[in-house]
């Protein structure tokens, strides 16, 4: 048997509608994204689940606990699964940023988070694998967080 890790980005909030930057902002799932953790809990159900691991943000940890409810599995928060720290642009749309910074906002300095940091968190985190040998492991995160571990995951970790 292998280990096995689902990646798994929560539902959808209200902030996520509206085009807005999350970042680590605490919003919770709106009704949708309560539909859709659902969904896949009905989903998972079939499969074979050890252990969940969840961001500490409320949208990850309700996504979380919903899937929970249906697995019967432990769930475990860990901050260095949360979305990525945007500074400033927390709360706001593209055009709220243009507005305020300018069409060059992505190149000045407005708080966020270095991607290279947020993926360093992830690989961070990711070690854990080598401790849950031939497990069945569910991660919810978040978008930003998933793909910055995941593209930088390759190069730098070899599992025997």
């Amino acid at each position: 048997m292998a280990t096995i890790i689902g990646l798994i980005r929560h539902g959808v909030t209200e902030w996520n509608n509206l085009s807005k930057a999350q970042g680590i902002s605490d919003i919770p799932l709106n009704e949708e994204g309560v539909e859709q953790a659902t969904a896949l809990a009905k989903r998972l159900s079939s499969e074979e689940s050890d252990v969940i691991f969840s961001s500490n943000l409320t949208r990850a940890r309700q996504t979380a606990e919903i899937i929970q409810q249906c697995l019967g599995v432990p769930v475990f928060n860990d901050e260095r699964i949360r979305k990525i720290n945007c500074g400033l642009i927390e709360g706001t749309t593209e055009e709220e940023r243009i507005t305020r910074w300018g069409a060059n906002w992505r190149e000045q300095n407005l708080g966020m988070e270095d991607f290279k940091m947020v993926a360093k968190r992830g690989l961070t985190f990711l070690e854990l694998i080598k401790e849950y040998v031939d497990k069945r492991i569910l991660v919810i995160s978040h978008g930003a967080w998933i793909g910055l571990s995941l593209q930088h995951y390759d190069s730098c970790c070899q599992y025997d």
